[in-house]
């Protein structure tokens, strides 16, 4: 359930500001109109929201400002307590993207840079989940790396290695970055109708509304 890399954001909740800012020259691209990211979540979203892997609470800033109700869903300890005293007035609950406590008449469910935590049949399994979870025009707003094919994630992470970015290339092939076509039929199926957008070099921005 992507837990296995609950610990690797331990080291990580110092600098991950710094990170994703662009201070960072190895993930740089990665983090690419970061700001821009948010704000695109944030605007596809309403009503209640239910945030997954909030980190450092960047995303929940801007969730909150737009006035929406937010719970907090986060299964690192550290990164949970960091969110925890920066919004002391929301709920930011352990959890992770299938195991979680939802409160009632979720409007929309949002990430980013954390779906690629699950395995492709784990993320057919939340996907049905969380439908079963929206009413009708209910939301999943979900921005994360994404590749359009297999080969394209290849061609990628054999750049990474050739400009010595070794660290950007094995996170690719550790952890379970997909493809826009498995994407797709995952949430069809699921009973949501889905637009992807470019953001940067790695990252979609995932709009899917239930029909």
């Amino acid at each position: 359930m992507g837990r296995e890399f609950v610990e690797i954001f331990d080291g990580w909740v110092e600098s991950y500001d710094a990170s994703v800012s662009g201070q960072d020259p190895e993930y740089r691209d990665v983090f690419e109109k970061y700001e821009e990211i948010l704000s695109a979540v944030t605007k596809k979203s309403f009503g209640t929201v239910v945030e997954f892997g909030t980190g450092t609470g960047n995303l929940t800033a801007k969730l909150m400002e737009a006035g929406y109700k937010v719970t907090g869903i986060e299964p690192n300890e550290a990164m949970r307590k960091v969110t925890g005293e920066r919004f002391p007035k929301i709920s930011v609950i352990d959890g992770d993207l299938l195991a979680f406590d939802a409160p009632e008449n979720i409007d929309t469910f949002v990430s980013t840079y954390v779906f690629h935590h699950l395995t492709d049949v784990e993320k057919v399994n939340a996907i049905k989940k969380y439908a079963n979870l929206l009413s009708k025009g209910g939301k999943v707003v979900f921005a994360d790396t994404v590749f359009t094919t297999e080969e394209a994630k290849q061609a990628q992470i054999e750049k990474e290695r050739a400009r010595g970015f070794n660290n950007v290339a094995d996170d690719l092939e550790r952890e379970y970055y997909t493809t826009i076509p498995v994407l797709t039929e995952a949430f069809e199926n699921a009973g949501f109708d889905v637009r992807f957008d470019r953001m940067n070099d790695f990252v979609w921005l995932m709009d899917a509304t239930k029909k």
